[in-house]
């Protein structure tokens, strides 16, 4: 009887134990349910930073600082996001201010460019192909943005004073990237000059800081070590320089392979109308004159040799008879040496192409006769 009674109390007792520990637990889970618990949990495990972690997280982070990159009289352009302000070619980002009405000249973008109109208006003019006559295209105002394609030929102009707007443009502005034209209703020329040549030196300076550090003393790039340090120009057939920025390949001239497996190019800008006049002129399509960088680099960037050496035929045409070495020494001159690439010539590896300017023939006889921003 008594272990009856001890077997009942002992019975009695667990199940208050069991109903206590039931009970809790569903208070427990009741409360770990509520919006106030649940964001107690998250806003503690938030504040417990893992040392481990915490340097790897994606943080927030100042990647540029605005930069005037270009000024003149009623127009300023700010840079930044991009090659210059933030040493970046995926995109480029910058403020621009016109005090002044006027017109830029006809352009060419080698990349897409968005242009938010903050103040003013910006009116994008382009050339009606069945008039040849310059038309307007399109004009935006303040909150309204304007898309320009890549590879689209217009000219930005700007009929309005305190005119504002934010261009983006992917990939990045560079000078190569964007062909300027020569504009006779445009800023006066020497204004013009000197806005792409700062515009050059400034991308120059770029590419040069990202060499810094690299060890030339086995160069062994020419005999001169002034040819090494010099600019190169290579001028060819527009049609074929932008089909290979637009596909993101190599530019290989046509006769590469029949040459020698190398490009033409020169390292005396003065030449440039006098080369291209006894070996182009049979081609009818627009020429443009690429500025690239000097033999040092194209090795150190590219693994790419330079050659300064005798001149030597395009294709089927021969060089000019005065270059000629034997011809050279009757007049005790010295004989002619060119820059010969052994390679193609990367356009889409930062800092070897600075420039591309627009060559000027004469439509009768196809003869050369300037290269905009580099001859008269």
């Amino acid at each position: 009887m008594f272990s009856r009674h001890l077997l009942c109390n002992r019975r009695r007792h667990l199940s208050s134990l069991l109903l206590e520990n039931v009970t809790k637990y569903s208070l427990r889970r009741h409360y770990s349910n509520t919006p106030q618990h649940r964001y107690s949990q998250i806003f503690s495990r938030s504040h417990k930073i893992n040392p481990t972690t915490e340097t790897n997280a994606k943080m927030p982070k100042i990647i540029g600082k605005s930069t005037r990159v270009v000024e003149s009289e009623g127009f300023s352009v700010d840079e930044y996001v991009g090659n210059v302000a933030s040493k970046d070619d995926q995109m480029s980002l910058a403020v621009v201010k016109v005090t002044k009405p006027y017109s830029e000249p006809f352009l060419t973008l080698h990349y897409d460019e968005w242009i938010a109109v903050v103040k003013g208006r910006v009116d994008c003019h382009v050339v009606d192909e069945q008039t040849q006559e310059e038309v307007k295209a399109v004009s935006a105002v303040a909150g309204e943005t304007i898309f320009i394609q890549k590879g689209q030929r217009f000219k930005p102009v700007f009929p309005v004073a305190d005119t504002e707007y934010v261009p983006v443009c992917i990939p990045a502005f560079k000078p190569e990237r964007c062909i300027r034209e020569d504009d006779a209703d445009c800023r006066d020329k020497e204004e013009e000059k000197r806005i792409v040549e700062r515009l050059e030196e400034l991308h120059n300076d770029n590419d040069s800081s990202e060499t810094t550090g690299v060890d030339n003393s086995n160069d062994i790039v020419g005999t001169n070590n002034n040819n090494d340090e010099c600019s190169l120009y290579h001028m060819c057939e527009e049609s074929l320089w932008k089909a290979a920025v637009d596909s993101d390949t190599a530019y290989f001239p046509p006769t590469f392979a029949e040459d020698g497996g190398f490009t033409h190019a020169t390292s005396v800008p003065e030449k440039l109308i006098e080369t291209a006049n006894h070996f182009y002129t049979s081609s009818k399509d627009n020429w443009i004159c690429v500025k690239l960088c000097n033999a040092k680099t194209f090795k150190n960037k590219c693994g790419i040799v330079t050659v300064f050496e005798e001149p030597k035929p395009v294709g089927s045409t021969d060089v000019k008879e005065e270059w000629k070495k034997e011809n050279a020494d009757k007049e005790n001159e010295a004989a002619a040496i060119f820059p010969h690439i052994y390679g193609g010539i990367p356009v889409s590896i930062r800092g070897i192409v600075s420039a591309v300017y627009r060559m000027e023939r004469d439509p009768s006889n196809g003869q050369f006769l300037s290269i905009t921003g580099m001859t008269k």
